[in-house]
């Protein structure tokens, strides 16, 4: 659950306070636009990050994972190999108008998420 919510909270942070402008113009966005709040925007991010921490300590436990090593090196093979590399795939699309900027944003916060989470489960629940 720690490892959930520090996702959650680094998202919010990650896109909120630290790189607002940068992501709306990855999106084609004005730089100072605000989302719309809806259920979905609030849950949506939430969810997605409960099914990374699930899916992560799953593995982890799989893998037998033992020490803080392995699992930074885990997360970070989470982080890039999967969750950053498919924002890539996502964004090079004629949707994005800036694919690579948010393949950048979207990409590390992914990273840095599968990092924290990582470390967490190993610091709550590891070998």
């Amino acid at each position: 659950m720690v490892g959930f919510l520090a996702f959650t909270v680094l998202g919010g942070v990650w896109f909120a306070v630290l790189f607002p402008k940068a992501y709306n113009r990855s999106l084609g966005r004005d730089p100072d636009a605000k989302p719309e709040p809806s259920p979905l925007f609030f849950a949506g991010p939430a969810l997605t990050c409960l099914v990374i921490t699930i899916t992560s300590a799953i593995l982890m436990d799989a893998e037998n994972i033992a020490g803080y090593g392995n699992a930074l090196l885990f997360g970070l093979t989470v982080g890039a190999g999967y969750l950053a590399a498919n924002t890539v795939n996502i964004a090079i699309n004629p949707n994005f108008p800036r694919p690579l900027l948010y393949a950048a944003i979207s990409g590390g916060y992914n990273i840095l998420g599968s990092l924290i989470v990582s470390l967490i489960l190993q610091a709550f629940g590891g070998r």
